[in-house]
């Protein structure tokens, strides 16, 4: 019989993020973005997948009803002092299981690398804060973050819709309440959920995922009554969010919504990871600001997404961060390679990348003289004292 309790403790042993589990083969860790087998373990069998089905749903009668129904499961599961977000699905009619597993310590902002404009964002009064990225680039993780942050330095009510709650957190200066959305969870899905948050005296709505238009809709309605929203999107950079939320209404809808979206839209932070030199994982922001010039791009008849990324990377003065921008940093600074930057970007921008590389350098190098030179200054500052002492002591 398959031991799914050991399969855990060597994943959390080996600093996994994801166990695979999958019949006819052994389980597999996700390290680093790599798939590594656990060389211990037997190869699983189709009974050992119904034992794991079992281990996971624990007797849950509704979560086992809506999987044969829909034959898809979203749930959670905890094992001693971690999380586990559990995904069911079926290949040839037997179930094919992921498991993500979340640890109690938070990392912190510098940890995560994440820019400190995005935690002064969260001072806003009201607005929408989106944080996007494609599977697994630590949307969850910084969105966590980022409430850890206001309950540790604000006096709000936070109410969380997540599916499934990930970290555990507890009230701190603020007041926290973490609701579940799904299947036997404590609400059935995030549009209602976020409806529901303007009856319940909350100051900062997170959405672990907007997914569809009923909870954008929700989501917008929220910010306009005088609440922060705070939300996550699937999509790859800053400009294909504003494109992904307008594209949620019908083209009669667009205008009135592009308005509500340039009036409520105060951040985006689109992130995605790179192994890095040392074989870990480094954070690759890029940060959109809705300045007047964004808003005034987002209100336009067709939206430019090229315009947009023009807004991005020449706004810098305004705490907006370019994706480039972050690539050559991360290349100057040695922690990718020039070629996994390049990768990153479009042909187009790979001249733009080059420069901004040279741009950094410069900058680097001449940061690096004038420190030179002022500590020049200081030593010659020291010996001339030291001489006047010598002289009035003669």
């Amino acid at each position: 019989m398959i031991d799914v309790n050991k399969i855990i403790k060597i994943a959390m042993e080996k600093g996994a993020s994801d166990v695979h589990y999958i019949s006819g083969l052994k389980p597999m860790l996700r390290i680093n973005r790599d798939l590594i087998e656990i060389p211990e373990i037997d190869i699983i069998t189709k009974d050992d997948m119904w034992d794991v089905y079992d281990y996971f749903l624990r007797g849950n009668v509704d979560r086992d009803k809506s999987f044969r129904e829909r034959r898809v499961l979203d749930c959670s599961a905890e094992f001693e002092d971690i999380r586990l977000r559990v995904n069911i699905s079926y290949s040839d009619s037997i179930p094919v299981i992921t498991t993500r597993l979340i640890t109690d310590k938070l990392p912190t902002y510098e940890e995560l690398g994440v820019p400190d404009i995005v935690r002064r964002m969260t001072k806003q009064p009201q607005g929408l804060i989106l944080v996007t990225g494609k599977t697994n680039s630590g949307k969850s993780t910084t969105l966590n973050a980022l409430i850890n942050y206001i309950n540790e330095t604000e006096n709000k009510k936070i109410l969380t819709l997540e599916s499934p709650v990930e970290y555990k957190h507890k009230s701190k200066k603020s007041v926290i309440i973490q609701k579940e959305v799904g299947v036997g969870g404590d609400m059935p899905s995030y549009s209602l959920g976020t409806k529901n948050s303007l009856r319940e005296d909350c100051d900062i709505l997170v959405i672990g995922e907007i997914r569809d238009r009923e909870t954008m809709e929700a989501a917008i309605e929220t910010a306009e009554s005088g609440h922060l929203v705070i939300g996550t999107l699937h999509t790859k950079s800053c400009a294909e969010t504003i494109d992904r939320m307008i594209n949620f209404y019908e083209v009669r809808d667009q205008t009135t919504v592009k308005f509500l979206i340039a009036s409520l839209l105060k951040l985006v932070i689109s992130q995605r990871l790179l192994k890095n030199k040392k074989g870990t994982l480094s954070l690759v922001p890029e940060v959109m600001v809705v300045d007047n010039i964004v808003s005034g791009i987002i209100r336009k008849d067709k939206l430019s997404v090229s315009e947009i990324e023009d807004a991005i990377q020449s706004g810098s003065g305004n705490g907006n961060i370019g994706l480039v921008n972050s690539l050559a940093q991360l290349f100057v600074d040695d922690i990718i390679t020039l070629e996994q930057a390049k990768a990153q970007v479009e042909e187009r921008n790979i001249e733009v990348l080059n420069r901004t590389i040279m741009q950094i350098k410069i900058k680097k190098q001449e940061e690096s003289n004038r420190a030179q030179f002022d500590n020049s200054e200081n030593i010659n500052n020291i010996n001339s004292n030291t001489k006047n002492q010598i002289n009035y002591n003669v």
